[in-house]
């Protein structure tokens, strides 16, 4: 198997902060390994802050906003061209373990979803589906986070052929099967540790079921793209034994609000701080729930429980992604493997006093753990402060396997760039960010010392000086200091909005 196979493997809502190699106090052997074996990227940055639009983003190389899945509860359209597809075409074999989230809790005509109920519960289908989905020729997946009641799928019938037959009862009631208020607060419960033994865990599930992905292929002498997608860390924040118990809650230290920081922020941070804030303004026809748009304030000792249960969960997956480079080891692979790690976005534990994702741009919530290893190909042990976007993995993957990036694709090829033979190769990254149709629509540009952020709607805005502020705790919108500097940004940003217009046909006349 002597082309290049690329192996993804994602976490779902990673703060950048996870890693034991910049934070001691969580144990990430594993990742701390990788970190040492490849290139550790500090400036990465989703294109997107919540699930399906950035990793819809990753399938496709195109931002939200031309792939069309532009936030949660979104299709992503089947007819749009994917990575997946392209290798599949150059003779690889596409595979995906683990979590998708490509189409909605809901389905109709025109905007069918077989990622929701009931077709989530019905074995029978699952076991027949296994692709072809989105380019990939392979998948196994599931659609819950922790013990929701969106369980079911692939990762249902595996808990079945592994003596679990009551898995049901591990997991979150069906709505209607139990009176509402044994299900409201499941979210915020006393006890972080989880009754499922963690052989069952999804997480374990991800590992063994990409395990055996790879050793298939192996079998079949067959290149592959293997997107590893695991569940966690993200919320409800429990976990099986031993990981709930492994840290301490009294030893963590989430982040704080620091005072007045709001002041000068668009209306909806300040709401966060309000006990029972109204959001009237920001409802309209054809929204959906707003995701953080809701009351901040949280006990600081639940905040430290679900902080220790978060870095719980990162480790419990850092165990499974060292299986699961063994096996490339133990496959004899490793030196023409690619391997990625990262995650679809970031989150909030307490920096700047937010427990939840929303439109809330700061560095928290859009800059992403990345670290790549190719041996041979990328140095080791190294940092690197080039700006990265989830929009350019599709371009890379494609270079590294030796296929013409077409100019649909809206990212840059930096295969150069992870192999230290070009210092950058783009001075800025976009996140879009449309959680509602009209309403909260707001696009955010960050370049290598300043982040600017404008709202569709609103005077408002947002401008960071990362150099200066990297705590970003002073918003320069209005500040007649950076009023010059505010305006060559918004210049800037217009030509960036031009310059990420793909190119999907060239022109090869006059006429």
């Amino acid at each position: 198997m002597p082309q290049t196979n690329i192996l993804l493997i994602t976490t779902d809502q990673q703060h950048c902060d996870t890693i034991g190699k910049s934070n001691p106090r969580i144990k990430t052997p594993v990742l701390d390994r990788l970190v040492d074996e490849g290139v550790t990227f500090n400036r990465a940055y989703c294109a997107n802050p919540v699930c399906s639009p950035s990793r819809s983003t990753i399938l496709t190389g195109l931002y939200p906003a031309w792939h069309h899945c532009w936030t949660i509860g979104v299709k992503l359209p089947e007819d749009v061209p994917t990575v997946t597809g392209l290798l599949h075409d150059n003779g690889y074999r596409t595979i995906l373990i683990g979590k998708a989230h490509f189409q909605p809790l809901a389905s109709q005509p025109g905007s069918e979803s077989i990622e929701c109920h009931p077709t989530l519960r019905d074995l029978d289908f699952w076991r027949k589906f296994h692709g072809p989905w989105y380019g990939f020729d392979y998948l196994e997946t599931a659609r819950m986070h922790a013990d929701e009641h969106l369980v079911g799928q692939h990762y249902a019938i595996w808990l079945e052929q592994q003596g679990l037959p009551d898995w049901k009862s591990y997991f979150q009631p069906l709505p209607g099967d139990a009176p509402t208020e044994k299900r409201r607060f499941y979210f915020l419960r006393e006890n972080r540790s989880w009754t499922l033994p963690d052989k069952f865990h999804h997480t374990h599930w991800v590992g063994e079921r990409t395990i055996a992905a790879i050793e298939s292929s192996v079998k079949q002498d067959q290149p592959f793209f293997l997107w590893s997608s695991f569940f966690d860390p993200h919320p409800p924040y429990i976990v099986p034994e031993p990981w709930a118990s492994m840290y301490d809650p009294q030893d963590m230290q989430p982040g704080k609000y620091t005072a007045s920081e709001f002041d000068d922020m668009p209306p909806h941070f300040r709401k966060t701080r309000e006990e029972h804030p109204t959001w009237d303004d920001y409802r309209e026809p054809g929204g959906q729930g707003l995701h953080g748009f809701h009351s901040h304030l949280y006990p600081e000792a639940e905040l430290k429980k679900d902080l220790a249960c978060y870095y719980g969960m990162m480790s419990f997956i850092d165990q499974e992604i060292g299986r699961i480079l063994d096996c490339l080891d133990q496959q004899g692979i490793a030196g023409n493997t690619l391997v990625l790690f990262t995650t679809d976005h970031g989150h909030f534990l307490g920096q700047h006093g937010l427990i939840a994702k929303g439109a809330f741009h700061y560095e928290d919530m859009l800059r992403i753990p990345m670290i790549a290893r190719f041996p041979g190909q990328i140095p080791q042990g190294c940092s690197c402060s080039a700006l990265q976007s989830q929009i350019d993995f599709a371009p890379t993957f494609l270079s590294a396997a030796g296929v013409d990036v077409p100019g649909a694709l809206q990212g840059i090829d930096q295969l150069d760039v992870w192999r230290a033979r070009q210092e950058q190769a783009r001075d800025h990254v976009i996140c879009e960010n449309r959680h509602n149709p009209t309403t909260v629509h707001l696009r955010t540009m960050v370049t290598e010392r300043y982040k600017i952020t404008v709202y569709r709607e609103g005077d408002f805005g947002e401008l960071f000086d990362l150099k200066t502020d990297p705590g970003e705790l002073h918003n320069r919108w209005d500040d007649a200091a950076y009023a010059e500097i505010k305006s060559r940004l918004l210049h800037k940003f217009i030509q960036a909005e031009i310059e990420r217009e793909p190119t999907r046909m060239p022109r090869i006349a006059g006429a």
